[in-house]
């Protein structure tokens, strides 16, 4: 019986990998589809009979991820969307633009694999208490741990995304308003100051300076450009400054003080961390000293005399 589990469970370790490979190339298979689909309905010179693309006889020559598992994905998100409230998607959707909208992410997607994380962490239980010989109430522990992890996990991947997101920004938001300040006051107007910063400084936050550029360009008020940019990112120190540029556009007050103003609260702020980060040092020692430093230099700093005065004890 142990084997049965055993089988089990490694034939669910292979379907997670399964479907984390079906999750990276669902993306490109999609894009695949809609080229075809294009392709289907142009009209050649040729004639008629060369027009249309044989869309079934591509399908099947695609490979078994991309004919059976994605709609087993597709049906998983359809059924995470009905039994799931609609604020869970609306969060997730939230959580998923403030993490750069990856490519291939979406809200029924993560939904999907939250259900499918939750049962094959279930299964996995299972098969761990089968073959541990645990007893019933250790099973029931064990398949709800496992299955809340499973459950979660796809919510810890978008949050690790959107902080690693949130910290790149706020690595090189000191940078980008130092440049912002030097390119307005050398003359430049705004645009070309945020066109300067796109081409010069690389990573996230210059990826979103570009985007912003290009909703001012296509006629969007530089004030709701500026409040898209903050709702995007949702970092306090970039909300900050979205709120002054907008308030210094509203009131007409001059963008080369406030870009050095903003300038100046982000180095003083960054200050102010780094000294929280410094004094929280010896705090954060205090465990690792107690529980792992100190009974090893015990032991060898009080060792050699305790041995010493047992030996004279058992002598006398």
């Amino acid at each position: 019986m142990s084997e049965v589990w055993l089988v089990l469970a490694v034939g669910c370790l292979f379907f997670a990998i399964v479907m984390i490979g079906v999750f990276v190339d669902q993306t490109l298979a999609e894009r695949r589809r809609a080229v075809r689909i294009l392709e289907s309905q142009v009209v050649t010179a040729g004639g008629a009979s060369q027009a249309a693309v044989n869309l079934r006889e591509q399908e099947l020559a695609e490979n078994f991820a991309t004919r059976v598992l994605v709609p087993i994905v597709g049906r998983a998100a359809r059924i995470a969307r009905r039994v799931t409230p609609l604020d869970t998607r609306d969060r997730i959707a939230r959580k998923l633009v403030l993490a750069g909208s990856p490519a291939g992410w979406d809200a029924e997607r993560v939904l999907a694999f939250k259900i499918i994380g939750a049962v094959g962490g279930f299964v996995l239980a299972l098969a761990v208490g089968q073959l541990m010989d645990l007893a019933p109430f250790l099973r029931i522990v064990v398949a709800g741990l496992l299955t809340f992890a499973g459950f979660v996990a796809p919510d810890s991947i978008l949050n690790r995304k959107v902080e690693e997101r949130q910290r790149d920004i706020l690595r090189t938001l000191s940078d980008t308003l130092d440049l912002l300040t030097i390119s307005v006051e050398a003359g430049l107007s705004l645009n070309a100051a945020i066109a300067q910063v796109v081409q010069n400084v690389p990573g996230v936050l210059s990826a979103e300076f570009a985007r912003m550029l290009q909703e001012i360009q296509l006629g969007v008020p530089r004030a709701d450009a500026f409040r898209n940019l903050a709702e995007r990112t949702d970092v306090d120190e970039l909300n900050a400054f979205s709120l002054a540029m907008i308030q210094a556009d509203v009131f007409g007050v001059s963008i080369a003080s406030v870009l050095r103003t903003q300038a100046q609260q982000l180095r003083i702020k960054r200050r102010q961390w780094a000294e929280q980060k410094a004094q929280q040092t010896p705090v954060k020692i205090v465990f690792p000293l107690i529980l792992c430093i100190l009974p090893a230099l015990f032991v060898v700093i009080v060792g050699p005399g305790a041995i010493q005065i047992w030996e004279q004890f058992i002598n006398a």
